[in-house]
């Protein structure tokens, strides 16, 4: 059984994240809102704190695990206290993905492995500024991964055409990538 952690501040969260083996049970906890804290997952996938980035990236996977996203916002979350943090697009980055018999498996940039299926799908939606793709998969709870240029390139490679539409194919769900466009 694991101690409840007395600490507050970023003592209390890397104390709770560390007391845990695996992913701690944020979802199961429910302490009192105690501000904000000045974090924030820029979109490029850096993790800042009072405006430096973090660079330790053990630091950075500790405090993802304690990540919960609520209906007002981005949390780090211990049993004993809640801050919000600030997130400029989603909180992870899919960086690689590894192509299975019958799964695509996504690893992100703080090191969570994700096998894409139904309860983990891969999303495409078209920006509506600059018509580029925005994809990401969902990672856990209503955690998401933006897919990495790169990693999105990889699945159209693989992709087959149906309907005039790119999919891909993953623990048994079909995933469209987008529509291809037909040169005149």
């Amino acid at each position: 059984m694991t101690e409840t952690s007395t600490a507050t501040g970023l003592d209390g969260v890397a104390q709770a994240a560390r007391a845990e083996r695996g992913l701690p049970p944020v979802h199961l906890w429910n302490p009192a809102h105690c501000g904000d804290i000045d974090i924030v997952i820029r979109a490029d996938g850096v993790w800042m704190h009072e405006g430096s980035p973090i660079g330790r990236a053990e630091l950075v996977r500790l405090f993802s695990t304690v990540l919960r996203k609520d209906p007002d916002g981005y949390h780090l979350v211990t049993p004993v206290e809640k801050l919000r943090i600030a997130v400029q697009d989603l909180p992870f980055r899919a960086v690689a993905v590894e192509q299975t018999k019958d799964a695509l498996v996504f690893t992100t940039d703080v090191g969570d492995r994700t096998t894409a299926g139904p309860e983990f799908p891969v999303v495409v939606e078209t920006d509506p500024a600059t018509g580029e793709p925005a994809p990401r998969v969902r990672v856990r709870a209503d955690l998401w991964a933006r897919i990495a240029r790169p990693v999105f390139y990889e699945l159209v490679e693989t992709a087959r055409l149906r309907d005039g539409r790119l999919t891909v194919s993953s623990g048994g769900a079909d995933f469209d990538l987008g529509a291809v466009e037909v040169a005149a």
